[in-house]
């Protein structure tokens, strides 16, 4: 986030993406001039803030974690970043039954590892938009989780960490149509 700095949760109730996964993740995610951003999983709120240093319109934050949320709130204060982004103290399952509707750009997910599992990918991919790109963070030591409705369009692995990009799995378009 060009050097300015911003204050994560204490304690180990969240679980932050290493700088060098986060800073691997922007430099191919590049430009996100006018995104619509879900920073799922919050937690420090690290991915959601560099999401609107890069340009998104506007930002997401989801965290179930009370002293997490706050600490989201303060950092957008004090960067001046408030105004694009909205944040809700709710567990992502219960917020994504509560807005259905709502569609993203891009869906930044850094769940806790040990509660990763298929329903998490499956939630969050109703919430693109149909060029959406969903980008999930999971241990490197395991296999890229796949679920019917997106598809896995790359895969990198960081040693503790890996990264999985999805996209719909939308049935192909008939010429001229």
């Amino acid at each position: 986030m060009s050097g300015r700095q911003f204050e994560a949760p204490k304690g180990h109730q969240t679980h932050p993406m290493s700088e060098r996964v986060r800073a691997a993740l922007f430099n191919m995610l590049g430009d996100l001039e006018g995104l619509s951003v879900l920073d799922a999983y919050a937690g420090s709120g690290a991915l959601g803030l560099e999401a609107l240093s890069r340009g998104a319109k506007s930002v997401q934050f989801i965290d179930n974690y009370q002293p997490a949320h706050s600490q989201i709130v303060k950092n957008l204060a004090s960067l001046g970043l408030a105004p694009a982004a909205k944040t809700t103290l709710a567990g992502v399952e219960s917020w994504s039954q509560r807005q259905s509707q709502t569609k993203f750009d891009l869906i930044l997910a850094d769940p806790p590892y040990e509660r990763l599992n298929l329903s998490t990918i499956s939630l969050l991919a109703a919430h693109l938009t149909h060029k959406g790109l969903m980008v999930l963070s999971y241990p490197g030591r395991e296999s890229a989780p796949t679920v019917n409705g997106v598809v896995v369009v790359d895969n990198r692995n960081y040693g503790d960490a890996a990264l999985a990009f999805y996209r719909l799995d939308l049935p192909a378009q008939k010429v001229g149509a």
